[in-house]
């Protein structure tokens, strides 16, 4: 089932955006060479503390910590744990908060220090796949309007994730419909209306897409030890546009 929210509920879940993109931000200039990725984590269970919130991601269906932080070849889904922060790496930022009965969920790659030219393009692309889907989430179109300008970012270089997706968010983390980052034509391709709530989250590989799964039973790794980035936006569909709920002031433009 799609659930569309009321205007007074798109408000709502943009408060909640607005506190979890804080929170990111806070980690965004927190990273850098020497940082220890369990720091974040602490950092995530303090501010869901300040704000009387909890954090979305802590049990939802067994995952134990408050965000996720993955590096490298490390997609999604990585551990808060000892691991040193070096110069060079790609750092993924995953966080949702949870608060009077609504859910956030964003999502920020950062390059560390000094990186090659080859990560920052791929950065980019991952920058320019969400700046290109957000364009087209509008009443009216449909969600392979969305999953195609992801999947134009594709070339000879870079490929776009087939495993994991964007979702539904607002009344819990995980809602219908699925927005792929490549067009499903197997899937129903639902029309954009206003009261829609869900996130674009491109994810964008410098190679191959294939991945598997960490012993951890959650961490989601590059089969091939690709690098890959990770940016995510929560969007209401309004009747005349959209808003982009989780605006990163200094991170993305959006």
């Amino acid at each position: 089932m799609i659930y569309l929210k009321t205007p007074e509920e798109v408000r709502k879940i943009e408060y909640v955006n607005q506190l979890g993109t804080e929170f990111l931000l806070s980690c965004y200039e927190h990273l850098k060479p020497g940082v220890v990725t369990k720091e974040l984590e602490e950092m995530a269970l303090r501010f869901c503390e300040k704000h009387k919130g909890f954090p979305a991601f802590k049990g939802y269906r067994g995952f134990p910590h408050a965000l996720c932080v993955s590096i490298n070849e490390e997609v999604i889904h990585g551990f808060p744990s000892n691991r040193v922060v070096k110069e060079g790496d790609l750092v993924k930022v995953d966080f949702g908060l949870f608060k009077n009965g609504f859910c956030s969920d964003a999502a920020f790659t950062k390059g560390i220090g000094d990186i090659s030219n080859n990560l920052t393009i791929l950065l980019l692309k991952g920058l320019d796949g969400l700046k290109r889907a957000i364009s087209k989430a509008l009443p009216g179109n449909r969600f392979n309007d969305i999953s195609m300008e992801i999947q134009s970012v594709e070339d000879e270089t870079f490929s776009v994730c087939r495993d994991y997706v964007g979702h539904g968010v607002g009344f819990s983390l995980h809602e219908d419909p699925k927005i792929y980052n490549f067009v499903n034509k197997s899937r129903v391709n639902w029309q954009l209306k206003p009261g829609m709530v869900f996130t674009i989250e491109p994810i964008i590989f410098q190679g191959d897409f294939k991945v598997k799964t960490a012993v951890n039973g959650w961490t989601v790794l590059s089969a091939t030890n690709m690098l890959s980035v990770h940016f995510e936006h929560s969007i209401a569909i309004l009747p005349n546009g959209n808003k982009v709920l989780s605006r990163f002031e200094g991170i993305t433009p959006w």
